[in-house]
């Protein structure tokens, strides 16, 4: 188990992961450029492959983010290709930074036939991925269900990957926040979610997991991310839910707000101390 927390790119990737290394983080996430944009970055590969050596030497995981505006479902056939570039050009970067995958949102889609949502996340997925031959992966994660309904279970995203042309070439995220605020998880159903996640495969696939608290109680499926210890999941859930064996096995990234007495080192140390785990 690695804990860690999301960092800025200011100064390069190699400076990121030294910000991390500094933190204390055994695993960190970040943008690999502009989170407000799609488009295509040519980026320093040398500064990348010393982000993947600062990683290595540290023992330290990473992982990229993808910006905000992709959504895996939309409709317009000149955003969908605008998208796959900036997917693959992620890819690209976060492969030379040794990074293990690109988290991307499920996607949201309005439409009136759900079944058609679902053909557009899978499409965009195989436009991407069948040009993409790397060991990066996308990572999808699982939504809060505040845009649209779709991709908040895990019957869903298991479905997502097996329809998929390539699922080798795809894993998922888990975000506690987005868990709790779907209404999937209560704070006190985790062993029915966990349950339903090990029947379906899910966790053979999961790669990383967001430990954020949520603001808002369960199931008013509100995106809105707490720091640990003052928001709606508390110590007492997040206690529970990861004991899972098949969570404390893998990096969790806090993308938590910081606020006076509780940066991120300090959530950090509440996270190893609820987990009973040493730091890395």
């Amino acid at each position: 188990m690695r804990i860690g927390c999301h960092v800025s790119i200011r100064g390069g990737y190699a400076e990121a992961a030294v910000r991390a290394a500094g933190l204390g983080c055994g695993a960190f996430q970040y943008f690999p450029k502009n989170p407000r944009s799609i488009g295509v970055k040519v980026f320093d590969r040398a500064d990348a492959r010393r982000c993947a050596a600062i990683c290595r030497e540290r023992g330290i995981v990473s992982i990229a983010h993808a910006p905000y505006p992709v959504n895996l479902a939309a409709e317009r056939p000149d955003l969908r290709e605008r998208m796959a570039a900036s997917l693959l050009n992620d890819l690209e970067i976060a492969e030379a930074c040794g990074s293990i995958g690109v988290v991307v949102h499920f996607g949201v889609y309005k439409g009136a036939d759900p079944l058609e949502g679902y053909r557009l996340v899978i499409d965009a997925l195989n436009a991407v991925l069948g040009r993409w031959d790397g060991a990066a992966k996308l990572l999808i994660e699982n939504q809060a269900g505040d845009h649209a309904p779709m991709g908040t279970t895990p019957e869903e995203l298991v479905q997502i990957r097996r329809l998929s042309a390539h699922p080798e070439r795809i894993g998922f995220c888990l975000d506690t926040c987005h868990l709790f605020a779907s209404g999937e998880w209560d704070g006190r159903n985790e062993a029915e979610w966990l349950g339903r996640a090990r029947e379906l495969g899910y966790f053979e696939h999961l790669a990383a997991v967001h430990a954020n608290d949520s603001a808002y109680e369960s199931g008013q499926r509100k995106d809105r991310h707490a720091p640990l210890g003052l928001g709606r999941i508390g110590e007492a859930g997040f206690r529970r839910l990861l004991a899972a064996p098949e969570l404390r096995r893998l990096p969790l990234v806090l993308e938590t707000p910081e606020t006076e007495g509780l940066a991120h080192g300090r959530q950090m140390r509440l996270l190893r101390e609820w987990m009973g785990e040493e730091m890395r």
